[in-house]
């Protein structure tokens, strides 16, 4: 089991537990440009962010080298390539 399936089981459950996770790696202009969005929305709704890098975890280079910057919402995959603010703000609403 991958180190972020295993996180993503640990995520607290109820109404107001909320999770945004970004699947990255060093270097990635792209995930430069969804971490600035993330953070901005995250803080402003006191919503918790985490950053895995894909590049420590074998299991996860595989599944998603081709699709980085991978964001999830409490554990499930909600966007990949871009983070679109409007549609991020919705997930966490």
């Amino acid at each position: 089991m991958s180190l972020f399936r295993r996180r993503s089981a640990a995520t607290p459950q109820g109404p107001s537990a909320q999770l945004v996770t970004m699947l990255s790696r060093p270097g990635c202009h792209l995930c430069d440009d969804a971490r600035a969005v993330i953070v901005r929305v995250t803080a402003e709704l006191g919503v918790a962010f985490e950053e895995v890098d894909i590049t420590t975890d074998p299991e996860l280079e595989e599944e998603y080298r081709e699709q980085i910057p991978v964001t999830f919402v409490d554990g499930r995959q909600h966007d990949f390539w871009r983070v679109d603010e409007r549609r991020l703000r919705a997930a966490l609403a």
